[in-house]
């Protein structure tokens, strides 16, 4: 096997690796309101949501296209890939895609470990800038695309990072003051069973939509890196093979549940009935497929945070923990810029080493970080059986049993 061989075999590991902690990082979107009111059990909700996220991953390549086309440029005017990024089986090109995908990693796993609900997304576009300005400058960045339409990454990714929240918070706010206006002369015990039932419909519709978006990001990076070693040719569609290997491995790392990030956004955010549970399920589910057709590869976390927090502002005398809030938005903020300054340093090391010794370097280096978060992690377990545990506390995490002490 050639070294550019074993680089792009790293790639795709890496890739799917990512893709993997896309899964369990953003469960919490989808289900977190539906485990914290009791519409369902905690397994129950995660197997679900990683069926449909699975089901959700064939049903569009817009954000997929929009990975592998809106961020690097590596296209000529004519839609071919460019000549120098291809010379010496793209070993350029597939080092930037693979530091950027540390980037990504390490930042979703240390938020993990924290049990912040930070966006995938961004912290994979931020490795994947980061790299890429340090390998080709900020020249190599498609910032805002050709002026002709909302493209680049300032059209694709930050105005979305930016409007979705704020537009789901406002429906989910009026959602929630809709129903508790219609349902005020219906007894809560009522309340609560028609709702919970209407919350699985919705949290199953917001799991879907997840498929669509997050699923098709990973596509995106594999497809760009087999443009670089010529493996593949149309940056127009994507590999069979790459959307059941992405869909596949972004179900099974839903189903392992991220039970720290679902703590956190079902009982540390807003203290949450059912009727506010179904009104943030259908306001993220209408914002993500309707981003999702545009193209915009938008943060699915922001959204579904952004609803959580509306449904708050929507029901009077709701508890809106704004400390818990402000740590989320700080962790927001610096998503995009920490992946690329990690993005950027992966890339510098594995360019100094040169080619494959760079690549496995970089490699091994995210392994063993992963490992040593992995074990921090076990000192205070958050599990199914604890995730609904009472929130006791200011922190954005605090184990359950410590908390209860």
């Amino acid at each position: 096997m050639s070294t550019e061989s074993v680089i792009l075999v790293l790639v795709v590991v890496t890739a799917l690796g990512f893709d993997f902690t896309n899964g369990f990082h953003d469960t919490a979107n989808a289900m977190a309101t539906s485990i914290a009111t009791g519409a369902l059990k905690p397994k129950v909700a995660v197997l679900l949501s990683g069926v449909l996220n699975l089901v959700g991953a064939f049903m569009s390549v817009e954000v997929a296209l929009t990975v592998t086309n809106a961020v690097i440029r590596i296209q000529n005017a004519d839609g071919t890939p460019k000549a120098s990024l291809l010379a010496d089986g793209g070993d350029a090109l597939l080092l930037i895609v693979l530091a950027g995908l540390i980037g990504a990693i390490v930042w979703n796993l240390l938020t993990w470990l924290l049990g912040l609900p930070s966006s995938s997304s961004h912290a994979l576009f931020g490795g994947l800038i980061g790299s890429a300005v340090a390998g080709l400058g900020w020249g190599g960045i498609n910032w805002v695309g050709d002026g002709k339409k909302l493209d680049g990454v300032v059209g694709k990714v930050i105005l979305p990072a930016v409007m979705s929240p704020v537009i789901a918070a406002i429906v989910a706010a009026a959602g929630t003051w809709l129903i508790y206006r219609i349902t005020a002369r219906v007894a809560r015990r009522y309340q609560e069973t028609g709702f919970r039932w209407g919350q699985i419909g919705t949290a199953s519709l917001v799991s879907l939509a997840h498929g669509t978006n997050d699923a098709q990001k990973t596509m995106g990076v594999i497809t760009l890196a087999l443009i670089a070693s010529g493996h593949w040719t149309d940056p127009a569609s994507i590999p069979l093979w790459v959307k059941v290997a992405c869909a596949f491995t972004i179900a099974a790392g839903t189903y392992l549940g991220g039970w720290r990030i679902i703590r956190t956004l079902g009982k540390g955010l807003v203290e949450i009935a059912s009727p506010q549970g179904m009104a943030a399920e259908s306001a993220s589910a209408a914002v993500i497929l309707t981003s999702s057709q545009l193209g915009f590869a938008l943060s699915t976390t922001h959204v579904a945070t952004g609803s959580v927090l509306g449904t708050g502002l929507g029901r009077p005398g709701a508890l809106v923990r704004w400390g818990v809030a402000g740590r989320m938005v700080t962790a927001w903020l610096i998503t995009l810029p920490c992946a690329a300054v990690v993005g950027a340093l992966m890339w510098g090391l594995a360019h100094v080493l040169g080619g494959l010794p760079g690549a496995g370097v970089i490699f091994v280096i995210l392994v063993a970080t992963a490992v040593v978060m992995w074990l921090r992690s076990r000192r205070q377990p958050v599990t199914h059986a604890n995730v609904n545990d009472e929130w006791a506390g200011a922190g954005a995490h605090r184990e359950p049993a410590q908390a209860a002490a």
